[in-house]
């Protein structure tokens, strides 16, 4: 016994040490971790995806700025003298005065005989001492002698750059075109901030309305549990009301389902308990006064040992009465299985009565064919009928058996097993009680002796059935 109540206590504790944090934080909770790894991944994706565009860009600009220089240099004129320009100087000269670099963009014409170099520089855009490219220095010789175009690394950031050569005169000169990053990704950044300031303002409103619908969705839940907190042995009138179709009604409908069921469950156990206080009141009031009251006279002590007798034979009788009206109440009270051959049957339920009394049994009619009925429960149901008629018949009167299909207005296709007697039948005003438990009428008049049955007097019984195959 210890064993099994540890048992049974553990997955309890168990249960009651998990989280305390309730369905609807839960839920609000797990929607804004899907909603941050969502806007995380796109707040990530956008921001490499417009690095890259600013890469692209520059790249175009620098290509596109170089582009410019070689059609300047093979086909510009020296404004001065009209002709093609005869030396390296006065072409940047006049070629960048014309230019209008873009933002964070410098051009950069450079004669290494002169140790000369010209620059036109965007706006925001840091100065060749500024990115530490003065002429002369290490980083502006590798700029020279290195790799045509790649990205170098400054102190005013990383830059792309392309790197061209003309030569006039015997003189050399070196177009350079750099695009610095840094304002670029500074821009992109503001950009990214600004995004994270819109997804946090959309977290907060996805959040109040997550908690709202959260607690929309789980009212009903509070519903079942207030319901159940409220439920006592005394009350199980409490139901949930039912709105929509989703899952959530449906489990309020099977809530209310259940309680149903238990309300039912309760009174049939009441009921049980009321007829049993009901019915054995009265025979053991009898035997206990008898027994009281019982002298030392062997005659009368006889007479109450047979009073006692037969009180007690009532009881049992009242017990197993009570047992089967609390069992005809449970769903496996009727077991349906194969058909049953209502003929045989029929002759069956037959020899069985014959043996109640000394009465004038007839079989009226057989019904021929298989249904599918409790071949138990009906035998025991028509044996009732039959006692009942032979308690209200005397001996020689006529007890008429029948069995035969019918077709009934609420069951389909059924078979109906008729008890009729000679007996003073049901009195009208007492029709209505006759299916109530324990139930009985006025007195009736003793029974009449050959004539012809009574109506009202015939009992019936009916079970669904189809002819010839398993009933439905």
């Amino acid at each position: 016994m210890t064993t099994t109540a540890a048992t049974m206590t553990e997955p309890v504790q168990a249960a009651r040490q998990g989280s305390r944090v309730t369905a609807r934080w839960r839920i609000v909770a797990w929607l804004m971790l899907a909603l941050v790894i969502a806007m995380t991944a796109l707040i990530v994706t956008v921001r490499s995806a417009m690095i890259a565009e600013v890469g692209r860009n520059l790249n175009a600009d620098v290509v596109q700025e170089n582009q410019e220089f070689r059609t300047f240099a093979g086909e510009g004129r020296n404004p001065e003298t009209a002709r093609p320009f005869t030396d390296v100087s006065s072409m940047f000269e006049v070629m960048l005065r014309r230019q209008r670099a873009a933002e964070g963009e410098m051009l950069v014409g450079y004669v290494p005989a002169r140790q000369q170099a010209l620059t036109v520089e965007g706006v925001r855009t840091p100065s060749l001492a500024e990115a530490g490219l003065e002429p002369g220095s290490s980083e502006f010789g590798r700029l020279l002698t290195g790799p045509r175009s790649g990205i170098v690394e400054t102190r005013g950031g990383d830059a792309r750059f392309v790197r061209d050569e003309v030569t006039l005169g015997g003189e050399r000169g070196v177009f350079l075109v750099l695009a610095f990053e840094r304002h670029h990704l500074q821009e992109v950044d503001s950009t990214v901030r600004l995004m994270v300031g819109v997804a946090a303002g959309a977290l907060l409103l996805a959040a109040a309305i997550a908690w709202l619908a959260a607690g929309q969705i789980l009212r009903p839940v509070r519903s079942v549990r207030r319901a159940a907190a409220e439920i006592t042995e005394r009350d199980l009138t409490r139901r949930i009301p039912v709105q929509g179709n989703d899952d959530i009604a449906e489990l309020a409908v099977t809530f209310n389902g259940m309680l149903d069921r238990l309300e039912a469950a309760f009174a049939a156990e009441q009921r049980f308990v009321d007829d049993a206080a009901h019915e054995l009141r009265t025979p053991i009031t009898i035997i206990r006064g008898h027994l009281e009251t019982m002298s030392d006279d062997p005659a009368e002590r006889a007479a109450t040992t047979t009073l006692v007798l037969n009180e007690l034979s009532r009881m049992s009788r009242i017990v197993s009465d009570l047992l089967a009206l609390a069992k005809a109440e449970r769903p496996d009270f009727i077991h349906l299985a194969e058909p049953v051959d209502m003929a045989e049957l029929t002759l069956d339920i037959d020899a069985k009565m014959q043996a109640l009394g000394p009465r004038r049994w007839t079989l009226a009619e057989v019904a021929d064919g298989p249904a599918v009925v409790d071949a138990q429960r009906v035998t025991q149901a028509v044996l009732q009928l039959a006692q009942n008629a032979v308690e209200h018949t005397g001996d020689g009167d006529l007890i008429e058996l029948a069995s035969r299909f019918v077709r009934d207005p609420e069951l389909g296709d059924a078979v109906a097993i008729t008890v009729r007697d000679d007996g003073p039948g049901v009195a009208a005003e007492d029709a209505e009680l006759i299916f109530d438990r324990f139930a009985r009428g006025a007195a009736s008049p003793p029974p009449v002796r050959a004539r012809a049955p009574a109506p009202g007097s015939a009992s019936r019984s009916c079970a669904p059935s189809r002819r010839g195959t398993a009933a439905r």
